[in-house]
């Protein structure tokens, strides 16, 4: 055992591989991912009862549904920009309303693309990291095989239409077009997402704030109500240092008041107005309005889309929640109200079309105009946070999986451990929130942005999902068909109608994903470049065992060394060699620790660390993989050295052990064995550990291209020149940590 770390099963501790092997036989005998949070800490099952997911049930209003539920705020207005010219587009734009929410954030994202889930975590990287745990598609290196023993990491599916999965498969696995092409479309989509970010808090604090120019525009200038939205907006970001947790109990009982309030208008509304409004049930008025109005049919859907913003929330923030508690609020509680809120507007329309522009204000009865104008407003503000806390969570995940600049993440539930907070992105949200309200100052002009972002993470996410249902889950071949038919279509349509607005606004966002997209785009890049360098310059063990008894020679100070470096294969980093050439000591105790993340939520304490040791053992040489998912906490129960140390112990004795049982040896020996190179670990880690942390300068190559000289010399520099630094995302103490540098030529 423990003679290797790259590919044999052996590299891996054995009561790890028996552990990891038995948690995954207990607790994963479910044929997809839906609610597979349940299981993937240790007493997870204990914490997710009832009360909790009907609490996070309540929590999710606050968070996930303010884009979605103040969606009635400006939709009819968005669809009708010309005015109403039948009585019956009324009913056919309703029945468009209805349909696609219907169809949309319920049946696709609610009973579909939730169980895609990656062990709880939703968003474009979670589908992405998931298709490439089951194809070796991932750009991203330091794929071993004992990764796939992790309990997390593999989902135990039935083994049906196998032979389709693995030619789509061996399709992927041999095209670097397709597995450059699957990362680009996921940092684009997450790029959308992020875009979303930001346009979603202006359109709907303007849409809200718009209130008061409709009840007394002589005292609320167009100016006036820019500055007092871009006001709301600085508090709204200033609040989200508080954290998720709060943040949702504060926002939930103003979001469930809204709900109960639009929904009980709407009632109001048709039951006064137009009961007859439920005509809009038939999809016939859809094929009416659309022969009726043709092509101005087609372009109003760029407005019809309005009403679904925030459907993709429902599995970007599945990760500060669950996915039961996400399901349940949405079907108890946002789908009933908002269609209820739709047919009252309906019904209102028929009767004062000509007040379309102000759909939702006019059609409020007069004597709650003011308190409903308060909620609004609340409502508004809240409907901000969904995307904000989605774009919080997806830069956590591309940020683990090498595709984002390290940024600081500060967790703020130690409940829940998806519930975070970013205050990078969050100063940077805020500020490009501000400068968008500015530029573009009233919701027509934004609603034609925001549209192209909405629909084609949608699309994005239908693709991906498509992938997903072939590979992953083998799903029957007419399902397929159905959903791509269905609602693959239904996106399809939608996407070419808000692209006919690109010029009216509609590159604002892709403005935004190409920006994103190249910062993304350089720092994996270079990531990858300098994981290949490490490997290249690797060292043999054989080279450490000549190194370490040159030095033995001179001087070995007591201590414990622990040297962090990229690199995840048997060979010892470069940083060592360069290390020792300048500082001939080197402590009694080596421990060569690669952090390394995985395509995973969270990887099981006991299943962390893996060590080899270096012989001959007197040497105290280790080798050392510590595997976190990209949701893991790192360093705040329990400092990193410390567990670090511990299991490193408990791997000491299974060593021994494990090779009592393979080779015989006598147990008094190695019992006396056990107790000495424990006793000496526990010397060395008392007296003193220090860090050594490889600070390496990249620069491009002689002979490079210009374009990859302005990506590593000029982009990628300037990235890491003005963002977090190595030690500070794994909280080494200052006063204990050396920093050895190095310039590698990439």
């Amino acid at each position: 055992m423990g003679s290797n770390i790259e590919q044999s099963q052996d590299d891996v501790p054995h009561d790890q591989n028996l552990k990891g092997k038995a948690v995954a036989s207990q607790k994963f005998k479910r044929h997809d991912s839906l609610d597979l949070e349940s299981s993937k800490m240790p007493g997870a099952k204990q914490v997710l009862g009832w009360s909790v997911i009907l609490k996070l049930a309540f929590q999710s209003l606050g968070v996930v549904y303010g884009d979605i539920g103040t969606s009635p705020l400006y939709v009819f207005s968005t669809i009708f920009l010309d005015g109403i010219k039948h009585e019956e587009d009324v009913l056919g734009a309703l029945s468009l309303i209805i349909y696609t929410i219907t169809l949309i954030p319920v049946v696709k994202y609610v009973f579909i693309v939730l169980q895609a889930n990656d062990n709880g975590d939703g968003g474009t990287f979670a589908l992405y990291s998931l298709i490439c745990r089951y194809t070796k598609v991932g750009l991203i290196p330091s794929t071993q095989a004992e990764d796939k023993d992790v309990s997390t990491f593999k989902l135990d599916m039935p083994d049906r239409r196998t032979r389709r999965a693995s030619k789509l498969k061996s399709t992927l696995e041999n095209s670097n077009f397709a597995k450059f092409f699957l990362l680009l479309a996921t940092m684009l989509g997450t790029s959308m997402v992020i875009g979303d970010g930001v346009l979603t808090p202006c359109i709907s604090v303007l849409s809200a704030v718009g209130g008061v120019k409709a009840a007394a525009p002589s005292v609320m200038t167009e100016d006036r109500i820019v500055w007092l939205s871009v006001a709301i907006l600085i508090l709204l970001f200033v609040f989200q240092r508080f954290g998720t947790e709060k943040v949702g109990y504060t926002f939930a009982p103003i979001l469930c008041m809204w709900f109960v309030l639009i929904a009980g208008i709407g009632i109001y509304n048709f039951v006064t107005i137009d009961i007859t409004i439920f005509r809009a049930l038939n999809p016939m008025y859809i094929v009416a309005y659309f022969q009726r109005n043709g092509k101005d049919a087609w372009v109003s859907l760029g407005g019809v889309v309005m009403c679904i913003t925030g459907a993709e929330a429902l599995f970007a923030d599945v990760g500060h929640f669950t996915v039961r508690s996400v399901q349940i609020s949405m079907c108890c509680i946002t789908y009933p109200a908002l269609i209820l809120a739709y047919l009252g507007q309906g019904a209102f329309l028929t009767k004062h079309s000509d007040e379309v522009a102000d759909t939702f204000y006019k059609s409020l009865p007069k004597s709650i105009y003011w308190p409903m104008f308060g909620v609004a407003v609340l409502a508004a503000i809240i409907a901000s946070q969904a995307l904000i806390s989605g774009t919080f969570a997806i830069i956590q995940q591309s940020l683990a999986l090498g595709c984002f600049p390290r940024v600081k993440i500060v967790h703020t539930s130690r409940k829940h451990h998806g519930q975070i907070y970013i205050p990078e992105i969050n100063t940077l949200l805020m500020l490009a929130c501000v400068l968008v309200t500015l530029a573009f100052r009233t919701t027509e002009k934004l609603s034609n942005a925001y549209g192209i972002a909405v629909v084609f993470v949608m699309v994005l996410t239908s693709c991906f999902l498509v992938l997903v249902m072939i590979m992953i889950w083998k799903t029957h071949i007419l399902l397929i068909i159905a959903y791509v038919l269905v609602i693959g279509s239904v996106e399809l349509v939608y996407l070419s109608a808000v692209l006919y607005k690109f010029d009216q606004g509609g590159y604002l966002p892709l403005a935004f994903a190409m920006f994103l997209l190249f910062i993304m785009y350089v720092w994996n890049y270079v990531y990858r470049k300098k994981y290949h360098f490490e490997l290249e310059h690797k060292i043999s063990p054989e080279k450490v065992k000549e190194t370490v008894d040159e030095t033995n020679s001179h001087h070995r100070l007591p201590g414990l060394a622990i040297f962090y470096s990229e690199i995840v294969h048997r060979r010892i980093p470069p940083i060592f060699k360069h290390y020792v050439e300048n500082v001939p000591a080197l402590r009694s105790v080596l421990v060569f620790a690669s952090v390394k993340s995985l395509p995973i939520s969270k990887v099981p304490l006991e299943e962390r660390f893996l060590f080899r040791r270096v012989k001959p053992y007197d040497l105290y040489v280790f080798c050392c993989v510590v595997r976190y998912g990209y949701n893991d906490i790192r360093n705040e129960e329990e400092p990193f050295e410390k567990l670090l140390v511990e299991r490193l112990k408990h791997f000491i004795k299974e060593d021994y052990m494990f090779s009592i049982a393979a080779n015989g040896d006598n147990q008094e020996d190695a019992a006396s064995l056990i107790e000495r190179d424990v006793e000496m670990l526990e010397k060395a880690s008392s007296i003193g550990v220090v860090h050594l942390v490889g600070e390496q300068d990249v620069i491009a190559s002689k002979g490079s291209g210009f374009a990859k000289r302005v990506a590593i010399n000029y982009a990628y520099n300037f990235l890491k020149s003005n963002l977090r630094q190595s030690n500070k995302l794994f909280d080494i103490p200052t006063k204990r940590m050396l920093k050895v540098g190095m310039t590698c030529e990439l």
